[in-house]
């Protein structure tokens, strides 16, 4: 009895160690559909998986049921894709259209060529909750090149000659390159500034939509203890030509999710009002570039650096160009011109950058910082550039003025004109004035 109790025990135990892990558990079998792809000669579509941050999701996925991936072949996404396309897509502001794009690949139940893939059109619902249309061995008008090319217990693969694109991605590809989302609305009359008095002119002239603002920058900034007088009218009116709030917004969600810039968000966000006022600008239509600290730079500012009133507000100021610049104009500026001095909207103080190893370098000595992440956010109106330091205003050393010796005056004795010595000469004692 006790020995086939043993062997009971044994028997249970091998059973138990020889089942798989459990729906939902989190753990991939190196059997997976996934592990496939990764490992398949479909390196592009998996490179993409992995950059749209997806493998958790699928392994989620995966856990509950059987799935089915269509893999464009790589030259597909190498070749045959629109440059610029591609470009839309690898930006960190526009993770969610990838993310979009790559479950519309995926179908969240197991598919495989006998008998699906017939004449007549069916439709299954993709983890994007889009749908694939099939008819004819062809998955939205794409062929089918390899059907069942990878087969795992967990799922399945089929080769596609190209990449399926879902309407709403197209649509906001299209949305962001004709920059339709910050378009100008029609245009109304507003009123004229004369900037020597800032004072409404009194015939108001039509502005039109998108037009660079009147006044300057400083003069659109909010008030402060440097900052006077007061701003004044804005050049949009009541209804501004652009979302400027949107846009810092999208801005700062990127820096979130770029990561190693949480600290520049947060000084924007919670320590100062500064996102709020750099929407407004940019809702004026003024244009700005922000030279980005990474978190490694903050991390190494000092509290006296941070104690003193509008610190803060000062640092980020320093920080932000009154001009749209890319890592490309920049670049080919100090390239062209060796030294360039920007204005930032800490007046008057100008940011100075030059060419250095082949990237462009702000500041000067040990004060200077790196082009160090290019382009983080473009969107026409707003640039944000990641730098590896954080920027001060050289600080200029007083001259000292040499003082001057005191004047000592000589008195001297009235000396007579020349032509009275040649007179009393001549004349001797006879003239009065000689004796």
């Amino acid at each position: 009895m006790e020995g086939l109790f043993f062997l009971l025990l044994i028997t249970f135990s091998i059973t138990t160690t020889a089942l798989p892990d459990k729906p939902g558990s989190g753990q991939i079998n190196s059997n997976s559909v996934l592990v496939a792809l990764l490992d398949s000669h479909y390196t592009e579509l998996a490179e993409l998986v992995e950059k749209a941050l997806l493998l958790q999701t699928l392994e989620e996925a995966v856990g509950k049921h059987n799935i089915t991936i269509f893999a464009p072949r790589n030259d597909a996404l190498e070749k045959n894709l629109d440059p610029e396309f591609k470009s839309f897509l690898l930006q960190p502001k526009n993770l969610k259209s990838l993310q979009s794009l790559l479950m519309f690949h995926i179908l969240p139940k197991r598919i495989t060529s006998p008998h699906q893939f017939s004449s007549a059109v069916v439709s299954h619902r993709t983890l994007s909750n889009d749908h694939l249309h099939f008819t004819n061995g062809k998955v939205n008008s794409a062929v089918i090149t390899k059907p069942d090319d990878l087969t795992r217990p967990d799922g399945v693969i089929h080769g596609i000659e190209r990449l399926l694109i879902p309407r709403s991605v197209q649509e906001d590809f299209n949305r962001r390159r004709s920059l339709r989302s910050i378009a100008a609305v029609l245009p109304e009359g507003a009123p004229e500034v004369d900037p020597r008095t800032h004072r409404l002119k009194k015939k108001p002239v039509p502005v039109p939509a998108g037009a660079p603002p009147v006044l300057p920058v400083y003069d659109a900034m909010s008030p402060g203890p440097s900052l006077a007088p007061a701003p004044a009218p804005g050049p949009g009116g009541p209804r501004h030509h652009f979302n400027g709030e949107a846009q810092v917004k999208d801005f700062i969600h990127t820096l979130l999710h770029y990561g190693g810039y949480n600290e520049m968000a947060d000084i924007l966000v919670n320590l100062t009002s500064l996102a709020t006022e750099i929407g407004r600008l940019v809702s004026e239509g003024y244009v700005l570039t922000v030279l980005a600290p990474n978190d490694e730079a903050m991390a190494k500012l000092t509290t006296d650096q941070l104690s003193e009133p509008g610190a803060p507000e000062q640092i980020v100021y320093y920080h932000i160009i009154p001009e749209y610049q890319t890592e490309e104009s920049m670049y080919n500026s100090v390239r062209r011109f060796g030294k360039v001095r920007y204005d930032s909207l800490r007046f008057p103080h100008k940011v100075e950058a030059q060419e250095a190893d082949g990237s462009v370098k702000f500041g000067h000595g040990d004060g200077s910082a790196y082009l160090f992440d290019p382009d983080i956010y473009t969107d026409g109106r707003i640039s944000v550039q990641g730098i590896d330091g954080v920027l001060f205003p050289e600080e200029k050393t007083p001259v000292e003025k040499k003082t001057a010796a005191p004047v000592v005056k000589k008195t001297t004795k009235p000396r007579r004109g020349k032509l009275m010595e040649v007179a009393c000469t001549m004349l001797g004692s006879q003239f009065p004035t000689c004796q």
